[in-house]
């Protein structure tokens, strides 16, 4: 016998029973995210690396070591994407989608890849859904979209908490950046091997720091949220004071600095204490550079992503109770007509299943009897015995005749 060949580290199998809590979340999602006027965009499940190297950033831990990357066999250097936002503004772009009235609000559902350490609730191949406003800089687009994020977890049952920061604009970021590296520099005694070496490369990655002692030095840190401008100060107070106008709490988190290059101003987080360590279940930020640095036209934008197998782990989905066949064709041979009657009833709208295992007459009864059917539908020489299984009555009738039948209930 050959050895048995198992789905690749950190990628899994959606089983059906699975699959029915993942439809319940894209339902959900759909009809809130539709109902405020956001429209469903698919983008590839690739594109080109250059994409993700100029707009995520190639200091990032996702550009250095966590993309798939592959030549395309012509010398073309492709990823599969490991983030939504990128490939959105790049459609946005080549598509004409800034001659739109803004904000133009997009959102999407699909897979996801990242060569991370697999664990609970973080794996190579994951799901996302995600939404993105572009061409706006209002702090109501801001408190909107992380107001839909909430209203989501809130009817999926997951109990969350929410952290917000602001990243200021890109100039105030530069000058920050390099006061912080010099305080890491002053402290470099202290701080952990990884973050040493990445001091010129990402210093605000050390916020996000496992190390006890660089947890130590990052606590006394200069901190960007005292730094910002009054623009970028006026726009965060405003995005507070609309969520607390919505009654949604949320803390400040000035070590929230996100894992992307493109973040500008408001960036935020949901977590749920019920995940452990990979607490979080979704975010985003403001991006307002990220469209004119892929080649596009000057245009703010901000959306967030939230993990499917992360909502699915915090949430406490109710799953409504599976819908069982309403009529089972049975037959002892006679195939071509059982299929023909199977077909005609669901022609009509009915939900049907036939014999399909090679069962006997009294194994086909006992199938029905576990699949829950109302009806079953014997299909014999001279017609077709129907059998009403709620109340034990039985009949001889036409295949026209069980159609009726059983679209009169």
């Amino acid at each position: 016998m050959s050895a048995k060949i198992a789905a690749p580290r950190g990628t899994f199998d959606i089983l059906p029973e699975q699959s029915a809590q993942r439809a319940l979340v894209e339902q959900a999602a759909r009809e809130l995210l539709e109902g405020a006027g956001y429209a469903r965009i698919e983008t590839p499940a690739f594109e080109a690396t250059e994409l993700f190297s100029r707009g995520v950033g190639e200091a990032t831990d996702i550009v250095q070591k966590e993309m798939y990357s592959f030549d395309d066999g012509g010398g073309r250097s492709l990823t599969l994407r490991p983030e939504g936002t990128a490939p959105v503004c790049r459609a946005y772009v080549e598509h004409g989608m800034h001659k739109l009235p803004a904000p133009v609000k997009l959102y999407y559902f699909g897979p996801f890849f990242r060569a991370e350490r697999p664990q609970k609730g973080r794996y190579r191949e994951f799901w996302q859904i995600g939404a993105e406003a572009l061409g706006s800089d209002d702090p109501a687009v801001d408190a909107e979209l992380i107001a839909l994020l909430h209203e989501l977890l809130r009817r999926l049952g997951a109990t969350v908490r929410l952290r917000l920061s602001s990243l200021a604009n890109a100039q105030t970021r530069a000058a920050y950046r390099d006061e912080l590296a010099a305080y890491l520099r002053a402290n470099e005694h202290e701080l952990s091997e990884t973050v040493r070496s990445r001091i010129d490369l990402n210093p605000l990655r050390a916020f996000d720091a496992d190390d006890l002692r660089t947890q130590a030095v990052m606590a006394r840190a200069p901190r960007l949220i005292d730094r910002l401008d009054s623009e970028d100060a006026e726009h965060f107070a405003q995005v507070r004071s609309l969520l607390e106008l919505a009654g949604i709490g949320y803390e400040i988190d000035p070590a929230l600095v996100r894992g992307l290059d493109y973040y500008t101003r408001t960036v935020f987080e949901f977590t749920s204490d019920s995940l452990g360590a990979q607490s979080g279940v979704g975010g985003g930020g403001r991006y307002d550079g990220l469209v004119e640095l892929i080649g596009g036209p000057p245009t703010p934008g901000i959306g967030w992503a939230a993990g499917i197998e992360r909502i699915v782990l915090a949430a406490d989905l109710q799953l409504p109770a599976p819908q069982p066949p309403q009529i089972y064709v049975a037959h002892e041979g006679r195939r071509a007509a059982a299929f023909q009657l199977l077909l005609e009833l669901r022609g009509a709208g009915r939900r049907a299943e036939m014999e399909l295992g090679g069962r006997s007459l009294k194994g086909q009864l006992k199938h029905a009897e576990r699949l829950g059917t109302r009806y079953v539908a014997i299909v014999e020489e001279d017609g077709v015995r129907l059998r009403d299984r709620e109340s034990g009555a039985e009949r001889t009738l036409s295949a026209e005749a069980v159609v009726r039948q059983v679209l009169s209930v």
